[in-house]
């Protein structure tokens, strides 16, 4: 399922459908193709993901969209949409500025009714976790083409955990297998490529 907002044309932006293609490739090349989501290759492989490109430009547009992407997708039948992208390519590009964003992300979960109903994971082109190095491999797990939010709904979340043996260990396995494969390895993929890494830290 793809639903995109079309942004305004511009010389250096890529457009909504380059921005969707772009992060599908990475979904199917990097996510699911290392494995380091067990739980992704099922709503890709069952067109259950909703895309959705942004065009804001500022913070307060971006949460505005983020508002009607979390009661969409609560209000959505789980068969036809399970989970949400929402990737947001003209705004936050700048990592420690997103990491604040999602501390506003989680106020809006919570202002709306939505806590332990649906959570936002993070994506961006240059995280990086706390207590790590800029270039340091293991940041790649969760280094998308554009900035995004992803939406998840809570109960498939749990029950996708307990349905996994040692899921508990999955942040460790994306590790060892990033740290094998390595930058070369990554590049390899042929992916977009993330700008130079800034900052830090989400912890």
């Amino acid at each position: 399922m793809v639903a995109t907002k079309l942004m305004e044309n511009s010389s250096t932006a890529a457009s909504a459908d380059e921005v969707v293609a772009a992060t599908r490739a990475w979904l199917e090349k990097a996510v699911i193709g290392l494995n380091l989501c067990p739980f992704a290759k099922a709503v890709h492989v069952a067109n259950q993901i909703r895309y959705v490109v942004s065009n804001a430009q500022t913070t307060e547009a971006l949460l505005a969209d983020l508002g009607c992407e979390l009661q969409t997708l609560a209000a959505a039948d789980p068969a036809q949409v399970e989970t949400t992208l929402l990737i947001h390519p003209r705004v936050l590009g700048d990592f420690l500025d997103y990491n604040d964003f999602l501390d506003i992300a989680d106020a809006a979960v919570e202002e709306l009714g939505l806590a332990g109903t649906i959570q936002v994971a993070s994506f961006h082109p240059q995280y990086r976790f706390a207590d790590t190095e800029p270039d340091a491999i293991e940041n790649y797990s969760n280094r998308s083409p554009y900035p995004m939010l992803h939406l998840l709904r809570e109960e498939s979340v749990e029950r996708a955990v307990a349905a996994f043996p040692d899921a508990g260990r999955i942040p460790d396995r994306n590790i060892e297998t990033l740290r094998r494969i390595g930058h070369h390895g990554w590049r390899r993929l042929g992916l977009r490529a993330p700008p130079e890494p800034a900052g830090k830290i989400r912890k």
